[in-house]
């Protein structure tokens, strides 16, 4: 109750700008060689073909889910845009080996915060690819997602997209 009558209520923004979540090649999602990212069946968005096996939060947010595989993290910006962070393609077979989560799920993230850490060499040997789509899972629910052009990003400084809410 004292909250209520002291307390400030945080603003929450209408724009948020996803950072860069791996320092890499930015690629369009139509260059993702799985039909599932590349025809956006789970939403719009980008990917980065890394160059070190550190993925960092694009956002200050929340953890919403650490899959128990840790190939995969959602976050919920404060605008309640929902990014999946999916590192490389066919990695759930994996089973987690080579992947460590800092985080767990409830988690309250900054830009540039430790996510997960995985051996970029062994995704690359074991997997269909080391290509890490950037997703909006729920973009319907939005106003808009403006993708950036670039040829290289770096981990929480460069501004991949701009999602907007209604």
């Amino acid at each position: 109750m004292l909250k209520k009558l002291f307390g400030k209520k945080e603003e929450v923004p209408k724009n948020v700008e996803i950072k860069s979540p791996l320092t890499g090649n930015l690629l369009t999602l139509d260059e993702v060689p799985d039909p599932v990212f590349s025809q956006k069946m789970m939403g719009d968005g980008v990917a980065i073909e890394p160059t070190d096996g550190k993925v960092v939060s694009p956002i200050d947010g929340e953890v919403v889910q650490v899959f128990p595989t840790k190939h995969a993290i959602g976050l919920k910006a404060k605008n309640g845009a929902e990014i999946l962070i999916h590192i490389g393609l066919e990695t759930v077979s994996m089973e987690g080996n080579g992947f460590e989560a800092h985080v767990s799920e409830g988690s309250k993230v900054n830009v540039g915060d430790p996510l997960v850490t995985f051996d970029l060499e062994l995704v690359r040997s074991e997997a269909k690819s080391i290509i890490t789509p950037v997703i909006v899972t729920n973009g319907d629910d939005l106003a808009g997602i403006e993708k950036m052009t670039a040829s290289s990003v770096q981990a929480g400084q460069d501004t991949v997209l701009n999602v907007s809410s209604k």
